[in-house]
């Protein structure tokens, strides 16, 4: 997957992508990533790419033509004749549908990615109607840029690609991840296959997957820390009673921390009996 990065800033993107999961995908091949100064394609000795809004107001708009004639450049197709199954121009904005797993998941299957970051008050709306599918948020806030934001996007996306984590079930068994019952699917369907890399340890007995709510709670040595003891079930060698412990530490957090999150959630009966009482206990 190539990304192409739109920014009055390149040299910010320097730190996130020389180290961790990023470098190293680069490093390999799995992911490309470029990134474009906008100053580049202006016209004028200042090379402004600003200008003050029409109706009034306060701040500064970044201007249309330097960010089409960058895109222009970079061999993607216009809007109208653009392959959206394949390559995707997403304009980065406060004002943008909120960015989740989902979407980082629908972002993975593309070939080619320009993310277009915003700056000052905002970005000329033609932008948005003429150029980009999307517009996406990472959030409830404002930001003083977008290369943040293409940041967030472009690692959230990346560690979903095949070869960049370091086990092809990290990006599964994790908060937002998909549940057990796709993941069975999967395995069914892989192992009717015979084209297909077969799997040698398959869903692990002690480990849930998240169907869409936060993950549960990791522990690791020293078994005891500052008088803290691991609880004693992952230790007790019973993988049932180990999923169903972290199953329910899953919906125990999910509800205290984002109780929005079970509404869509896929949910059987013991985990809706068990948040009930969670609920009694409150």
């Amino acid at each position: 997957m190539r990304f192409d990065i739109l920014t009055l800033f390149p040299g910010f993107f320097a730190g996130p992508l020389d180290h961790g999961i990023l470098s190293r995908a680069i490093a390999t091949g799995a992911v490309q990533v470029a990134t474009h100064d906008l100053r580049a394609f202006t016209h004028d000795r200042h090379r402004t790419v600003d200008d003050r809004p029409f109706g009034g107001g306060e701040g500064m708009v970044l201007k249309p033509q330097p960010i089409f004639e960058c895109v222009e450049s970079l061999d993607i197709a216009p809007k109208p004749e653009r392959d959206t199954a394949r390559q995707s121009v997403i304009l980065l904005s406060a004002q943008g549908q909120p960015f989740n797993q989902t979407a980082a998941h629908r972002l993975a299957a593309l070939d080619r990615i320009v993310l277009i970051c915003g700056r000052y008050e905002g970005v000329d709306e033609r932008v948005n109607h003429l150029l980009a599918d999307d517009e996406l948020s990472i959030g409830d806030y404002v930001l003083s840029g977008g290369e943040l934001a293409a940041c967030v996007v472009l690692d959230a996306t990346a560690r979903l690609l095949p070869g960049v984590l370091g086990h092809q079930d990290s990006a599964r068994y994790e908060s937002f991840g998909i549940g057990d019952d796709v993941i069975a699917e999967e395995l069914t369907a892989e192992r009717s296959d015979a084209s297909a890399p077969q799997r040698t340890a398959g869903v692990p007995r002690s480990t849930h997957g998240a169907g869409g709510i936060l993950d549960y709670p990791h522990y690791t040595r020293p078994a005891d820390f500052r008088g803290v003891p691991i609880p004693e079930i992952l230790s007790s060698g019973d993988h049932a009673a180990i999923r169903r412990w972290r199953r329910q530490q899953a919906l125990a957090k999910t509800l205290h921390n984002r109780p929005d999150l079970l509404t869509s959630a896929a949910l059987s009966d013991d985990d809706r009996e068990f948040l009930v009482t969670l609920e009694e206990q409150r």
